[in-house]
């Protein structure tokens, strides 16, 4: 998609998010380090040069926060508790390491069953609701693509089965609020939610589970007020951070198999073929569109001079079309691609902790739906984006299931 001039770089947000690929592909060959006079800040979109920002934390903090306002750890109130998010090796690096363990592959795989149950469950509500008329569909965001995450997350979180439903509307709820850059908006649920994780993590003390709020209170003393905060901190990042990136993630893997349906058809002739289509799903829909550091010095990079003290957005959903790493036909949806190096997840210390849990989701999601429902569409014309102006998701997209539907499990 080469373009002759640049747009002027605008954040997105709600429906202005249904093809932000023309402004990434003017920026990508016109103006790569591109300076927004309005909010004083700077975007980058190629992909060499996003990925060698992620990687070198000394020159591109994420201590200032994330997103393109200045001021952040100051807004959000933790000027002396950042979350894991807003920390820079060493400290992200310690804390890192509590955590990580939780995540690793063979963690990741065990975690499997039961995201395969919790998919098969809601897909069978699902083909209840299908079948019941000429032309029936759901609202598969609502039936499958939010909850799912936040099943995820209150598992790693070692939320009990009896607080799920609490936990789900407080995630809801702070979900939409974090989208929206205000998390303080919906504040009563947030300070519900923190109330919540202190008294588990002291319940955690005496009673511990086989999960990350356990792994950190053991790594913190009884009298560390240091230690709970970092430890609400982890729980609201990973409730902030862990649900909307996978929704995003399924509904513009529907929106694309229903606008290839010859790859669609592939993919359900041969299942063996879903993993190194997540990838390519993960690189064409980037979730996280892009997130923000800050230049610790001034940084020359793509003919640009970027003063120290500024923000920096990092344009993922940008490099990962890039046609100088992706080649010519880098805009094209191809599942046989096998794309290489991806920025979906991040790069280097700040690589997104979950990126397994993503991708197992994705898998697991992909292969039952395909089973199920081999010819199912979805209609983004008539789907809506969800508000926020760093992850591009459907909060809601009309699902079909076309001929084939199977109401029972297989």
């Amino acid at each position: 998609m080469p373009t002759d001039v640049a747009q002027p770089f605008t954040l997105r947000s709600g429906e202005s998010w249904r093809d932000p690929f023309p402004m990434y592909a003017g920026l990508r060959d016109h103006d790569p380090v591109h300076h927004v006079p309005e909010g004083d800040y700077w975007v980058m979109s190629r992909f060499a040069d996003v990925w060698a920002a992620a990687l070198d934390t000394a020159a591109f903090s994420s201590a200032q926060g994330l997103t393109h306002v200045y001021g952040e750890r100051e807004r959000l109130g933790v000027e002396e508790a950042a979350p894991m998010v807003m920390l820079d090796p060493p400290e992200h690096t310690e804390f890192r390491k509590l955590v990580s363990g939780g995540f690793t592959p063979r963690r990741v795989v065990e975690i499997e069953p039961a995201v395969r149950r919790f998919v098969t469950e809601r897909l069978d509500r699902v083909a209840r609701v299908l079948t019941r008329g000429p032309a029936p569909e759901v609202d598969i965001v609502a039936e499958l693509f939010k909850p799912l995450p936040s099943f995820v997350v209150a598992h790693y979180l070692g939320v009990p089965e009896p607080d799920r439903a609490r936990f789900d509307d407080w995630t809801e709820q702070i979900v939409a609020a974090a989208a929206g850059g205000d998390p303080q908006a919906v504040a009563k649920s947030m300070n519900d939610l923190l109330e919540y994780f202190a008294h588990l993590a002291q319940r955690r003390r005496t009673d511990p589970g086989d999960d990350t709020i356990s792994a950190l209170v053991a790594a913190y003393g009884d009298d560390d007020p240091i230690g709970l905060l970092r430890i609400l901190g982890f729980a609201f990042t990973m409730v902030a951070g862990g649900n909307d990136t996978t929704t995003g993630l399924l509904g513009g893997a529907c929106e694309l198999l229903t606008a290839h349906p010859e790859q669609r058809a592939l993919l359900a002739r041969e299942p063996a073929l879903i993993p190194a289509a997540v990838e390519e799903l993960l690189r064409l829909t980037s979730p996280v569109q892009g997130l923000a550091r800050v230049a610790t010095r001034d940084v020359r990079m793509g003919g640009a001079l970027i003063p120290e003290g500024r923000k920096v957005l990092l344009l993922y959903a940008a490099a990962n079309r890039d046609p100088r790493e992706f080649g010519p036909d880098a805009e094209r949806f191809d599942i046989t691609r096998r794309p290489g190096r991806i920025l979906t997840f991040g790069h280097g210390a700040h690589h997104c902790l979950g990126a397994a849990v993503a991708r197992l989701q994705g898998r697991v999601a992909l292969e039952e739906l395909l089973v199920r429902f081999p010819h199912f569409t979805v209609d983004p014309g008539r789907g809506v984006f969800a508000s926020g102006h760093y992850v591009r998701r459907y909060r809601s997209l009309p699902f079909t299931a076309g001929p084939g539907c199977t109401p029972a499990h297989r």
